[in-house]
């Protein structure tokens, strides 16, 4: 049984006029002093925060796309600028991919702080219960914080609730402080989690989760040391493992396993069967992604978004220890293979022959069952797996080849290299230069994430953008790469919160 996501109103503090006869209240309306009373407000308040999670700016929709457009195993031709200009670098012209994960990712963050705020007035049974929300709200404030960042990188940093006229026109932190405050609220939030849940209360945020996006964090600026302590907290819990079957991470019917740290929460039969798009929060918006349908194929899906050539050729490059197609490759694309039906039909059969060499996006579809016809119905309730066990491994493996061990590096990757039967190249692996060792590293990782929002980090934070030679293999993966330029790894400052606020600054590059 999955967390159920539940939606509360908005609690906003009434300001009147200083006349007597002036100062209404309704007492039916909830506010900030009559709203959090008893323990199950808090409760009520961190669900809504997940909720957050579920809107259009954020897992419903945008944020699968905002991780994976500019990465260079996936192009978009998407009629809808919007996704196509995504991957090219060139959102000037349409505002919407900036403004929606901006707007709903700093919703989560506001409902995150009105816990954070209140949750010490509010007497508990336990001090287990209590730590528990606080630790939730901790991690979904520090998680919504990464993702901004990831995005924006210039970023006011919202640490509580507006509490006045100086709250009005926050300025933008440095990104090493935003940086901080992120590492600091998973830290903390690691500390007050469980380990585990009972199945009633599966998909929230665990120790684990805390500590390997603590972890992350702090791999994301090359502070290997840190990182390295962190994710090995991880793997010592003694409690994640990697599923023995790869698909398992990506079908309904094996959601929150031995290997998921942490997931997005969807379900068909929670909530109504309405779309939330860009409307007020109500109790019938359907708990489920708009992700399959973009990314599935017509007429299975909108076809917004396919595989790149070179993803496919990389797929092909290394075959298992039995002569095999890495098994991997078909779970995360469709192609032209006796083993790919699309919703129970034969690839063939699916596509007329002008399609047979296409490849498209499998991974995140319901393309594997014959349960569905297709996506048209926009709601796929796939959970979206943001924190696998596998991550945890490959980023331990990099912390470790930086600080000096090749060798533990090596077997880390041949641990998920394992998994898909791959020749074990651990020796190989440890006597390789950084140039070498990155270039496995990429190879291995994309294979294991592809489609995962996982590869344009690494491209970042790799440097990859900035040394020419490998901006360069970019180009020649996806031709895409051609429109970047300086800066806009990140996406603008959306034009709206400039209108509004004067001491943004719009980022280099836009």
């Amino acid at each position: 049984m999955k967390l159920k996501y539940i939606i509360i109103p908005i609690l906003i503090l009434l300001v009147g006029c200083k006349e007597e006869w002036l100062e209404l209240s309704n007492p039916n309306l909830q506010t900030t002093e009559t709203f959090w009373q008893k323990e199950a407000d808090v409760k009520a308040g961190v669900s809504a925060a997940y909720m957050g999670l579920l809107y259009d700016g954020t897992f419903l929709r945008f944020a699968p796309f905002a991780l994976n457009l500019k990465g260079d195993d996936i192009q978009s031709f998407s009629p809808w600028p919007v996704l196509s200009l995504t991957g090219k670098f060139s959102l000037a012209g349409d505002p919407i991919m900036a403004q929606w994960p901006w707007t709903s990712f700093y919703g989560v963050i506001n409902r995150a702080n009105q816990v954070l705020e209140n949750i010490d007035n509010v007497d508990f049974a336990s001090t287990a219960t209590y730590n528990q929300y606080k630790g939730e709200a901790l991690f979904l404030r520090a998680l919504s914080h990464y993702y901004l960042v990831s995005f924006y990188n210039n970023i006011p940093l919202v640490m509580r609730t507006y509490q006045g006229d100086s709250d009005l026109y926050p300025t933008q932190s440095s990104p090493a402080d935003t940086w901080a405050a992120i590492i600091a609220d998973f830290t903390e939030a690691a500390s007050l989690l469980p380990t585990t849940y009972d199945e009633t209360n599966l998909g929230r945020a665990t120790k684990g989760a805390a500590l390997a996006f603590a972890g992350k964090a702090y791999l994301m600026n090359h502070d290997y040391s840190n990182a390295s302590a962190l994710l090995k907290q991880v793997i010592d819990l003694n409690i994640y493992d990697l599923v023995d079957n790869y698909a398992d991470n990506f079908t309904i019917s094996n959601e929150n396993n031995i290997e998921s740290i942490f997931e997005i929460q969807l379900d068909r039969s929670v909530g109504g069967t309405v779309l939330g798009w860009v409307s007020q929060p109500s109790a019938n918006w359907s708990k489920t992604t708009a992700h399959a349908i973009t990314f599935a194929p017509t007429p299975f899906g909108f076809g917004d978004a396919a595989a790149t050539q070179w993803i496919y050729d990389e797929y092909m490059i290394e075959k298992d220890i039995d002569g095999n197609v890495d098994p991997r490759a078909l779970v995360s694309m469709s192609y032209d293979d006796p083993e790919c039906t699309m919703y129970g039909t034969p690839f063939r059969e699916a596509f007329d022959a002008s399609r047979w060499n296409s490849v498209f996006i499998r991974k995140y579809t319901n393309a594997y069952s014959s349960e569905r016809a297709n996506e048209t119905d926009w709601r796929s309730d796939i959970n979206e797996r943001v924190m696998r066990y596998a991550e945890v491994l490959m980023m331990y493996a990099e912390c470790q080849y930086e600080l000096g061990n090749p060798g533990v590096a090596a077997d880390y990757i041949q641990m998920v290299r394992d998994r898909s039967n791959l020749p074990d190249i651990s020796d190989a692996i440890a006597a390789m230069g950084s140039e070498d060792f990155y270039s496995q590293l990429s190879h291995d990782k994309v294979l294991e994430f592809a489609f995962e929002g996982i590869r344009f980090e690494d491209i970042v934070r790799w440097g990859w953008l900035y040394d020419t030679n490998r901006l360069n293999e970019l180009k020649a993966h996806d031709s895409e790469f051609s429109g970047y330029i300086a800066g806009r790894e990140y996406f603008p400052i959306p034009p709206a919160e400039l209108d509004k606020n004067p001491n943004y600054e719009q980022n280099t590059g836009w």
